[in-house]
């Protein structure tokens, strides 16, 4: 369904205008395991996140009638701000509904590059207005992971990894939808057989656990969490069948432990990561991976810093 060809091609057409992201060691959790802790940092990327990665493959893969009416997409922010971003590289009109409880400054930021932006609802809400738009509008949806040229845009972030940490034996990764995951997990598995693989949900959005669980996507009532970049309700049918086929485990965080690691982050580390950003630190912090860790480095996806000086309020 997706190979690592696919994520090789997707570098190449993206490697022009999007750089690797630097790995970073935190060395005050690698001291207090004694096994080394690299941050892979998501959040120096364009936009301040992976997600144009995925937009600009997007985009550099679609055809005129896919391009005409112009592209629709739902996103709590990083989507927004990655396909806006993409599009305005393209010169394409991108409409996007966000939940009304979405990030000012991600809000303010898709609109200034270019996007129209409709606050609506709760996230369900959200998808069934612009489900309307597409047909009323004849918008191309855009899904925010649930893609294989997204899916394979994100994969990029694992043939870096690989590549800069070659002794990694295990990544944590952020999980919302499943397309950063997913996409990791490919290249990981096809390069590195050997490497495991771990998903981290927030408590109150765990929608792929819930698709585990159920074997095949399953839709919350809710996503509750602070960590807002991963409040799907429920993941995609190719993100569900790749994480089932290629991530070694699911594990959730407490929302207290979410905002322990963004603070961590914040102050001991000095990077400015949102709250969905730091749940694979806080997964290591509240002692949730597997056990035993092997003897050698654990590479922690830190997946964005798009976070207003207001929400620091809120750690």
């Amino acid at each position: 369904m997706l190979t690592i060809d696919d994520i090789r091609d997707a570098r190449a057409r993206i490697a022009g205008t999007l750089f690797a992201t630097p790995i970073l060691p935190e060395k005050e959790l690698s001291s207090a395991l004694a096994q080394r802790v690299l941050l892979k940092c998501e959040l120096f990327q364009h936009t301040g996140s992976f997600k144009p990665r995925g937009g600009l493959n997007w985009i550099c893969t679609a055809n005129d009638a896919e391009l005409h009416c112009g592209l629709g997409a739902v996103s709590a922010g990083n989507h927004a701000l990655g396909l806006a971003w993409a599009a305005q590289t393209a010169d394409i009109d991108v409409t996007i509904v966000m939940p009304e409880g979405a990030s000012e400054f991600k809000v303010q930021g898709s609109r200034k590059l270019g996007a129209e932006v409709i606050l609506h609802g709760d996230i369900n809400e959200a998808w069934a207005l612009m489900h309307r738009l597409v047909e009323e509008r004849g918008l191309t949806l855009v899904h925010p992971y649930d893609d294989l040229r997204i899916i394979a845009g994100q994969g990029t972030v694992g043939l870096e990894i690989l590549e800069q940490a070659p002794e990694a034996a295990t990544i944590v990764c952020p999980v919302g939808g499943g397309g950063l995951v997913a996409g990791i997990a490919i290249a990981a598995r096809a390069l590195r057989p050997d490497i495991r693989v771990i998903g981290v949900e927030p408590e109150g959005a765990a929608s792929m656990r819930a698709a585990w669980t159920h074997q095949g996507p399953y839709r919350l009532n809710s996503a509750e969490t602070c960590a807002k970049s991963l409040g799907a309700a429920i993941v995609g049918e190719h993100t569900y069948t790749l994480c089932r086929q290629h991530v070694d485990a699911l594990v959730t965080v407490s929302e207290a432990g979410i905002r322990q690691a963004t603070r961590h982050l914040l102050t001991r580390t000095k990077l400015f990561a949102e709250p969905g950003a730091a749940v694979g630190l806080a997964a290591l912090l509240e002692n949730r991976l597997p056990v035993p860790l092997p003897d050698s480095d654990i590479v922690v996806v830190v997946t964005g810093g798009n976070m207003g000086l207001d929400e620091l309020t809120t750690l």
